[in-house]
């Protein structure tokens, strides 16, 4: 299946997906949004919303993982192509043993929750990082998804689990390396030879990066692809970033003079 069918807008609660995909795809679309195919975020904040609650941690990660399929609805519907989401950094597994556990777990619960409904709205998961050195559940399930989904032609909704930008590019360099050494690729290379060594190397760079929750950092997220990339730092945490907050980035994207590094006449 590469188009779901089904009604809604994202205020609705259900799947985004009006009489066809295409509508549903096109709804909200503007100049802002045509310019803007990559946003990239990272959902800060879940531990210490929880913790405002009086709740404990892992009931933030469970309405932040929530928020996941409220935002990937909400940018579907603004004609966003890609969403990539950083969801477990190689620097996460220094938390408490009981809260990886958590999250390890966490994919399972959500995608058994909300898969389908992907599926039926077209969405394409995605997955960034190291995935061999995830539990086998946790690697099975994220797999499972991208298998279930990979003829889809909607959104690309990307999860970056066990990743992080200065490991890939490592990595990447490693791959480039054994190719010289075998014959397979010159010593004379472009940015865009490159990037096919890159974990995103089938996706556009990165339009907008937003973080939520007020952290001022970068976080060692999609340093490559964030080059020319418009960023956005908001003070909602991760479980309060809601589709209204996501058009206040897009429309503040839309204002920036983005000029790559040239200049515009004047």
């Amino acid at each position: 299946m590469t188009k779901g069918t089904g009604e809604s807008r994202f205020s609705s609660g259900i799947c985004c997906c009006s009489e066809t995909f295409e509508e549903c795809y096109n709804f909200g679309m503007s100049e802002q949004t045509k310019s803007c195919r990559h946003v990239a975020i990272i959902m800060d904040g879940n531990g210490r919303w929880a913790k405002a609650q009086g709740k404990p941690r892992t009931a933030g990660h469970l309405a932040g993982a929530d928020n996941v399929r409220t935002i990937a609805i909400a940018a579907s519907e603004l004609g966003i192509e890609y969403l990539t989401l950083y969801a477990f950094s190689t620097e996460n597994w220094k938390r408490s043993e009981t809260e990886v556990n958590y999250l390890m777990k966490l994919p399972k619960v959500f995608f058994g929750k909300y898969m389908k409904e992907f599926i039926d709205c077209g969405y394409r998961m995605r997955m960034l990082g190291e995935l061999d050195q995830l539990p086998k559940g946790t690697k099975q399930v994220l797999e499972e998804a991208v298998e279930l989904s990979k003829n889809n032609t909607g959104l690309n909704l990307t999860l970056a689990m066990n990743y992080g930008s200065q490991r890939e590019i490592v990595l990447a360099a490693e791959q480039y390396a054994r190719d010289v050494r075998d014959g397979k690729a010159s010593l004379d290379i472009s940015n865009e030879e490159f990037e096919q060594y890159l974990m995103t190397k089938d996706m556009p760079n990165v339009d907008l990066m937003i973080r939520t929750s007020g952290e001022l950092r970068i976080s060692n997220y999609l340093l490559w692809q964030i080059a020319y990339a418009e960023l956005e730092f908001v003070p909602e945490a991760w479980p309060e970033f809601t589709p209204e907050v996501l058009k206040r980035c897009i429309s503040q994207f839309g204002k920036r003079d983005r000029r790559f590094g040239g200049v515009k006449d004047e």
